[in-house]
């Protein structure tokens, strides 16, 4: 059975540091608003986040990093050799259905940095979190997201309609939930660290 987990246990635990072979991932300040709002300001970026706005600007970067005090989701800023390159998280809207989401700027794309980026955060979220499923998306249009998800061991459920705030509309999203019992027996994936 899914469980509720209390905002304050997620506020508590979201100030950590998570690192990869290759990336850090830490939470995002208003010192990063600038490459933020660099890296979200791509239309392609936008067109495959649902609430991502195009164009994205500073005050949008600003006004993200000031909400996630209070919103409850657990947020990384992911960088590479210390400069920013996109995000990674989990929506916490839906207490019993947490969902993971992440995007990088364009130039990044293609580098293994995404599967690499969800991997750390899919570790963190099993072994604080007392969920027995994680859930995610990628729009139908999307096969790179959607072989990230597969890499990550995640299991396609569906396909359901999900509004995209810069395409102004809905759009078709393969819908996928990864199980507690697949992702430990995939754990042995590589090795991420918490500081």
């Amino acid at each position: 059975m899914l469980q509720d987990i209390p905002t304050p246990i997620l506020r508590e635990s979201r100030g950590c540091v998570l690192e990869t072979e290759r990336l850090s991932l830490r939470k995002p300040t208003l010192a990063d608003v600038k490459a933020i709002a660099h890296l979200a300001n791509d239309r392609r970026i936008a067109e495959n986040t649902r609430r991502l706005p195009h164009p994205y600007s500073q005050d949008h970067a600003v006004e993200f990093v000031r909400a996630l005090a209070d919103t409850g989701e657990t947020v990384f800023l992911i960088e590479n050799s210390s400069a920013p390159i996109g995000m990674v998280g989990i929506n916490w809207r839906e207490p019993d259905a947490p969902e993971l989401g992440y995007w990088l700027g364009v130039e990044h794309w293609g580098q293994g940095f995404g599967t690499e980026a969800a991997r750390a955060v899919i570790d963190y979220f099993f072994e604080e979190f007392d969920h027995c499923y994680l859930f995610s998306g990628a729009r139908v249009a999307n096969p790179s997201s959607r072989n990230i998800l597969e890499k990550c061991g995640f299991q396609w459920s569906g396909v359901e309609l999900h509004r995209f705030e810069a395409l102004g509309s809905s759009t078709p999203v393969d819908c996928f939930r990864l199980s507690r019992g697949v992702w430990s027996s995939l754990k042995n994936w590589g090795s991420s660290t918490r500081r």
